[in-house]
This record gives structure tokens, sequence and C-alpha cells, in this order.
């Protein structure tokens, strides 16, 4: 939605700020809010961590600091609890990630930093917490959150369709000795909502951002690494040009875009 606002202001010669830039390539949870919601995060940034000392009172006063912004803008999400724990909880994110960047700089491990595993696994620690913190933002109460996180987790148990695990063979036994079970009808349902699942997740991740696609034509300036829209998968194909090929996709991503439009979902911003 920020990009379709930022288009519709462009029609009217109207410059707005960029507000997101592929947040969940982020390798860390300071990265992340680099990234994620960037007009809020420099508001709560200039406006709230700032005028309560930032890292200028010392290293307790600035994750207090820290705490302190992140439950406030948890709080301008919502007046609910939910909203409230749910900065906290990213706030907690923030103080351990600015710990271990001290701790990192201590002992002398920035080559980390440079090998791929570790970038991997930066990335996986942080997507994850991120998608955890999001069942607090999005449930309407901490025990609906609780069966949510339960159900993630597969607490509640693991079970596949029946028709898929047939399909399995021999495998299929292995994957029910783990103590996995099985349940009739779904399969079509489960393979189709698991393969956008997972075909999003790399589009997510992978693929060049709006920034990127337009970078021709794009004036936004940014406090990020240089990388960001010099890289990213297939970066030189999707980079946008004025030729027959663009124009022939972006019409039929038009097209499709109108008739998906099967049912009315509320702009989830109304509330806040």
């Amino acid at each position: 939605y920020s990009d379709m606002a930022i288009g519709i202001g462009r029609m009217f010669g109207i410059c707005l700020p960029l507000n997101f830039a592929s947040p969940y390539k982020a390798l860390s949870i300071v990265e992340f809010w680099r990234r994620w919601h960037m007009t809020l995060s420099r508001f709560l940034r200039d406006y709230v961590y700032f005028a309560l000392g930032g890292n200028r009172k010392g290293k307790v006063r600035r994750y207090s600091n820290l705490l302190t912004t992140m439950l406030l803008g948890g709080l301008w999400h919502g007046a609910g609890w939910t909203f409230v724990v749910w900065g906290g909880l990213h706030g907690f994110y923030l103080v351990i990630n600015h710990g271990w960047h001290y701790v990192k700089q201590k002992a002398k491990l920035e080559f980390l930093d440079d090998q791929p595993f570790w970038r991997l696994f930066c990335w996986l620690l942080t997507f994850v917490s991120v998608v955890n913190a999001w069942v607090l933002f999005r449930a309407t109460s901490f025990s609906s959150a609780v069966e949510i996180l339960k159900g993630m987790y597969g607490i509640n148990g693991v079970a596949l369709p029946h028709a898929l695990l047939a399909r399995l063979g021999e495998h299929a036994e292995v994957i029910t000795s783990l103590g996995i079970g099985s349940y009739l009808g779904g399969g079509s349902r489960f393979i189709y909502t698991y393969g956008w699942v997972a075909a999003l997740l790399l589009v997510s991740v992978l693929m060049p951002n709006t920034q990127q696609i337009m970078k021709s034509y794009s004036n936004y300036k940014l406090n990020l690494d240089n990388a960001l829209f010099s890289k990213g998968l297939f970066s030189k194909l999707f980079t946008f040009r004025y030729n027959t090929a663009w124009a022939v996709s972006m019409a039929g991503t038009l097209v499709i875009a109108i008739f998906g439009l099967t049912s009315v979902s509320e702009f989830l911003y109304f509330q806040f």
C-alpha cells in the first residue's frame, strides 16, 4: 500500500518518503527497523528515543530508552495490551542485538559478518523472531496468540493429509515414525497453501524490491548498505525499461490484480 501511495503521489508531482525497503532481507532486528515502516521508525527515533537521551547517558540508560521507545511504538498501533507487548518484545530484541554488537566488537568477531553460513543464520534468527512477534500484533487476545504459537510449533500435534502420505510410499513410514499423524481430505488445499507460502517467501527474500526495479528512475537516498539497490536475484532482468516486454508484463499484472479482487479486505491501518 505504501508503494501505491508513492506511485499515485508521483502522478500528482508529490514525492512521498520511502516506507519499506525489503524488510525480510534484514540480517538483524536493528536492520529490520531500518527497512520496516521507515517513516515511523524515524519519528520514534527523533522525537522519542533522542528526546529520552538516546545513547548519550550510558548503556543502561540507552537500553531502557530503547525499551520505552518501542513500548510507545506498540501503543501507537492500538490501545491494546497485545500491541504494547509486541512493541516491548521488539525493544527486547533490539537490546539483545545491540548487546551482541558490543560483545562481537570486543571479542573481534566481525569476520563472521562475511561468512555465508553466519549470514544465513542471522537472517533465519531475525525472520523467526519477527514472525513470532507478528502473532501478538495480529491476535485479538493473549490466549489466542498462545494458541496460534502452539499450532505453529506443533505443540498440538503435527499431521499431513492422508492422500499426500499415501503418495510418498515407503517414505511415509519414516514420517509417521517421527510422530506425524494424518487426516482425511485437504491434500490439494495443503499443497496449494504451502506452495504459495514457499513461493512468496522466496520472492520477499531473493527478488529485487520496487526501488531496485525502478532504480534508473528513483531518487531515494537511504542510510542503508549501498548493496540494497545494487544486488538481488535477476536484478538486471528485473530493472524497468521502456520496452514491449515490460509493457506486456505490467498490463498482464494489472489484469490479474483487477480480476483477483474477489472479496473485500479491510485496510489494516484504518484502526490506528
